[in-house]
């Protein structure tokens, strides 16, 4: 299961950090990642990271002032992102599997668990 927390109004140029705790079965591999949709718009790859090895993936879109981490005490990962633009406004999704590498890291479909979503709106 996982849940996501943090979102809300950001002015453009702000940050944000977002949340994302998971509970339930645990796999000694998994890789959790972020993915946005901005109304009208399909659902997009943000960021992810393998559990294991930390080994992290950006899309280029938010590379160079977004940083996805884990937070293995609170079981958790995090989506800190800086210079925000009004485009970065959009409902962003934590997903998961319970594998590292492989193809499809990028793809909505290639994960199996999805948590609810949470708004972030950037104003300009």
């Amino acid at each position: 299961q996982l849940m996501e927390s943090g979102g809300g109004a950001v002015q453009a140029g702000g940050s944000l950090r977002l949340s994302c705790s998971f509970s339930g079965r645990t796999y000694k591999e998994y890789t959790l990642a972020w993915f946005r949709q901005a109304p009208g718009k399909e659902r997009e790859f943000v960021a992810a990271i393998t559990w294991s090895r930390g080994a992290t993936d950006y899309a280029d879109s938010v590379k160079g002032r977004s940083t996805i981490f884990r937070d293995n005490a609170e079981n958790s990962v995090i989506l800190r992102m800086f210079s925000l633009k009004p485009d970065d406004t959009a409902v962003y999704y934590c997903t998961g599997r319970a594998y590292e590498g492989g193809p499809y890291a990028r793809e909505s479909y290639g994960y199996d668990y999805w948590g609810p979503g949470t708004q972030v709106t950037v104003s300009s």
